[in-house]
């Protein structure tokens, strides 16, 4: 399997999650089910169940996130252009149908939040964007339909 990129910011919040987990969470669940043991019988505990499966959810979120670190390459943002979308890159387009304008950064599918304006370079958009330049109209193939946008500005926001 290949490298994923990702930026350096969601490289970092990826290690804060994972150590979060392994320093907090994983210490109160232990505790949780010592807990739920001290109540007796086990077998009919939902306490106990409860904690056990929460244990099963973080041991696999913990190699999820230890899996994505493994797999991610940081791709710093000093290093790319603005003349052209790529990865890192800010990019504000407009529907060319409706005038509606929208920015979005793409970034790793690791890091994609598309609440806070980054998207997926493997998205149905973030394909569509990679190797465009200012003033390109792209036709996009999204779950709401075809689109029709154009590229008015990029930009390669440092973040660190």
């Amino acid at each position: 399997m290949g490298k994923v990129p990702i930026t350096k910011a969601g490289f970092q919040k990826l290690k804060k999650d994972l150590d979060r987990l392994k320093t907090v969470e994983v210490p109160e669940n232990v505790r949780d089910i010592e807990e739920a043991r001290a109540h007796g019988d086990i077998s009919e505990n939902a306490e106990y169940a409860a904690a056990k499966e929460r244990q099963s959810f973080i041991q696999g979120k913990i190699q999820e996130i230890e899996n994505s670190l493994a797999t991610s390459e940081i791709i710093d943002p000093r290093d790319l252009t603005d003349e052209r979308v790529v990865f890192g890159s800010t990019v504000t387009f407009e529907d060319v149908e409706t005038g509606d304008v929208t920015t979005y950064q793409l970034v790793g599918p690791f890091e994609s939040d598309a609440t806070n304006n980054k998207i997926s370079v493997t998205s149905p958009i973030g394909k569509a964007l990679i190797g465009k330049e200012i003033g390109d109209e792209v036709t996009v193939k999204t779950p709401g339909g075809v689109r029709q946008i154009e590229i008015t500005d990029i930009a390669i926001i440092l973040n660190d």
